[in-house]
């Protein structure tokens, strides 16, 4: 039997332990009340795969779709104002 051979080094190799820096962690936390919205948007949806939605389905989907957009405005209007330009 034959040894098969890696011909060329590792591409990757081995990935060092990091972790997020301060300022990546901050974004994050900036950007949590997004995510959260956009999951509850996602778990209002996946419930509706495997029945028809009803009424209050439909209330739910509508109420996570706001907050998703109020969530991207807030964002945006964060953004704005550290950049100090107008949004």
């Amino acid at each position: 039997m034959k040894n098969i051979a890696a011909l060329q080094t590792a591409v990757t190799g081995t990935l060092p332990d990091i972790e997020p820096t301060p300022a990546e962690l901050d974004a994050i936390d900036i950007e949590m009340p997004l995510i959260l919205a956009e999951v509850e948007l996602l778990e209002a949806q996946i419930i509706t795969l495997d029945h028809t939605p009803n009424e209050l389905d439909t209330r739910r989907i509508r109420r996570a779709r706001r907050n998703v957009l109020r969530a991207r405005r807030a964002l945006g209007n964060q953004h704005a104002r550290t950049a100090g330009g107008a949004a």
